[in-house]
């Protein structure tokens, strides 16, 4: 009884999942035309690379080379100054400094290695196995901001 009733379920399984397929989620939607890429005609590739010619001519002025010297573009430029003496240019810029904000420290705890008080509120922050002069998160800051501070 067991083995009919047990190959009945397991009949009733498999035909179960052998209806099952994937749902085809593109049945109510329109087929989709592709556009054709646009090709380049010869004219236009000719316009194109005249142009592209003309670009060139105008940033690489032509000079007249002597006859027997070659030149080539990355040529370093003379240096015309006297000897012993360098070519004037102009001062360079300050470097940018950017302000960096200033964060309070905290203070140690007597009695107490490891710990210190906020600088925010007076609560007592532990701050074991972090290294002196490390930026640390307030965890008990409740204002606004983060409530940053270096660990002294």
């Amino acid at each position: 009884m067991n083995v009919r009733l047990s190959s009945v379920f397991i009949a009733l399984g498999c035909i179960f999942l052998a209806s099952c397929y994937p749902y085809d989620e593109s049945q109510g939607k329109k087929p989709t035309k592709k556009q054709a890429q646009k090709s380049v005609t010869t004219a236009e590739q000719q316009k194109i690379q005249e142009q592209r010619d003309a670009l060139k001519q105008k940033e690489v002025p032509k000079t007249p080379e002597a006859p027997g010297t070659a030149t080539s573009p990355s040529t370093a430029p003379i240096n015309t100054a006297p000897p012993g003496t360098s070519p004037q240019t102009a001062p360079a810029p300050p470097p940018v400094v950017e302000k960096r904000p200033e964060y309070k420290f905290a203070q140690k705890v007597p009695g107490k290695d490891g710990f210190v008080l906020s600088p925010y509120n007076g609560k007592v922050v532990d701050v074991r196995d972090i290294p002196s002069g490390t930026l640390v998160q307030d965890p008990t800051y409740t204002g606004e901001g983060k409530g940053y501070f270096r660990v002294p």
